[in-house]
């Protein structure tokens, strides 16, 4: 399996959502399974599953995927509107640690273009229109951002460190669905997130938790 350059997250390395969703679907697995990142996913390198790991070609560890039961991280829903008029306020238009992301980054023109804005209640929520091509890993990718944004502050960027999610169903390509997330806790530099992806009539099509690593304070 490869992550193709488009499909980035931070600089360099794959999108974690995205990459997470590849080596599910790859893994073989027939259940959830709940996917550890151990090094940012590179880029354009072909990459083998040994024994549920994830490994380069120099048979250093990339990622872990381990058969889990449901998240059962639902988050409730809300409309479109809602989800829009949120997606206007998104912070990562002013301040986004990874402008380049192929999932929420505002620089990307050819991204999923996912903007997390805040609910009052502190959830987040956004608009998603489903690509052309809808795949596993778009879902997994849809599912990853809107629960960063539910953590992340100014100045303190966080980088997925775990995700765990159930796809009931694809989005019909074209579809406007809703992306949910919430944050469930955390302590020090992990933090707890869940969301939720619906369809345009409401239907609960994915679901997953993760934890979120915050990256060192360079002036600490």
């Amino acid at each position: 399996m490869i992550i193709e350059s488009r499909f980035n997250g931070p600089p360099g390395s794959g999108n974690g959502g995205w990459s997470a969703g590849v080596f599910a679907a790859g893994s073989g697995e027939p259940g959830p399974v709940e996917v550890t990142l151990r090094r940012p996913p590179p880029l354009e390198t072909p990459l083998t599953v040994v024994d549920g790991e994830i490994r380069d070609p120099d048979g250093l560890v990339v990622a872990q995927v381990r058969p889990t039961g449901d998240p059962r991280a639902v988050v409730p829903p809300v409309d479109l509107a809602r989800a829009r008029a949120a997606s206007a306020a998104y912070p990562g238009l002013v301040d986004h640690p990874f402008p380049g992301c192929y999932v929420c980054g505002p620089e990307r023109a050819d991204g999923l273009r996912i903007f997390p804005g805040r609910l009052p209640d502190g959830r987040t929520a956004a608009p998603f229109r489903a690509p052309g091509s809808v795949t596993v890993a778009t879902a997994w990718a849809a599912l990853d951002c809107p629960g960063g944004w539910a953590v992340i502050a100014p100045g303190r960027p966080y980088v997925l460190g775990r995700i765990a999610a159930v796809v009931a169903a694809l989005p019909k390509p074209g579809d406007e669905c809703v992306v949910t997330g919430v944050a469930v806790g955390g302590e020090g530099r992990k933090a707890l997130a869940h969301t939720s992806l619906y369809a345009p009539d409401g239907t609960l099509l994915a679901w997953a938790r993760a934890t979120w690593i915050a990256l060192p304070d360079p002036a600490r």
